[in-house]
């Protein structure tokens, strides 16, 4: 696998996973380069869920550390600056960073290729953000089953991708499935952009409606999604409480050394 580290300004550490300090230039830019070199690297994008995830799923873990891995969740930017006192400008959200791609994809040439979600989605998907960005290049999109592909049908998979030479691979199977997919295929899909963005097609295809931005802004989109879905209930109640506690324990021991660093 491809170890994102070039170009990236300085990390900071959220529960033993490193975080580059990045905002949205800097990773269009980071991008416009790893594009120039045509080399393969997965980006993954986290949030509570995902990170308290790979605390015990070992296999995401050592995918998320060998991956370029960008703050989607705000309480992650909020450790980020109580534990470590980072400067962070905003955090990289999955949705946003997709249409950023798109938009800024026009004046590079770029072209994308979406797969994961259902055939309605992606049709609306592609008609949607076609209308959007005039000119984008949307080169290919698959929706595959819900079922483990055969031997046959992934080789036929990978071969799709790769001959429409998408210079971003888009993956909308939710997580950690889609990071997983991602790090088995990175060897042989050959798009220098490989990300996982979740529920960033329903979002975009108008399917399923994105939280307020006023609540995107004070970290409560988790709950509106909540609400709109309420299957999401037992993974947020099962991930957050425990983020949320380790947060504070990390907040406690910075606080501490500072007070008896002064004694």
């Amino acid at each position: 696998m491809q170890k994102s580290s070039e170009q990236n300004p300085g990390s900071v550490a959220i529960l033993g996973l490193n975080f580059p300090v990045l905002d949205y230039r800097a990773t269009l830019n980071l991008f416009k380069h790893w594009i120039t070199k045509q080399e393969p690297h997965q980006v993954c994008i986290a949030n509570v869920h995902t990170l308290v995830t790979s605390l015990t799923d070992t296999a995401l873990r050592d995918i998320n550390q060998q991956s370029l891995m960008t703050m989607d969740g705000l309480p992650l930017v909020w450790y980020a600056k109580a534990v470590h006192g980072a400067v962070i400008k905003e955090r990289v959200c999955g949705p946003e960073l997709m249409l950023r791609c798109l938009d800024e994809g026009r004046t590079h040439g770029w072209k994308h290729f979406f797969m994961g979600g259902k055939d309605e989605v992606l049709t609306d998907l592609v008609s949607t953000m076609q209308a959007r960005f005039s000119g984008v290049a949307i080169v290919g999109w698959h929706s595959p089953p819900f079922r483990p592909l055969s031997i046959e049908e992934d080789t036929q998979l990978v071969a799709l991708i790769n001959e429409q030479q998408p210079d971003f691979l888009w993956v909308g199977l939710g997580a950690p499935k889609q990071e997983k997919w991602i790090a088995e295929h990175l060897h042989r899909v050959t798009a220098p952009v490989q990300i996982g963005v979740g529920a960033a097609f329903d979002f975009h295809s108008g399917h399923v409606k994105r939280a307020p931005v006023l609540m995107q802004k004070s970290g409560l989109e988790w709950l509106y999604r909540m609400l709109q879905d309420r299957r999401l209930i037992k993974r947020y109640c099962a991930t957050n409480p425990v983020f949320l506690a380790l947060f504070l324990r990390d907040v406690v021991r910075v606080n501490c050394r500072k007070i008896l660093g002064r004694v």
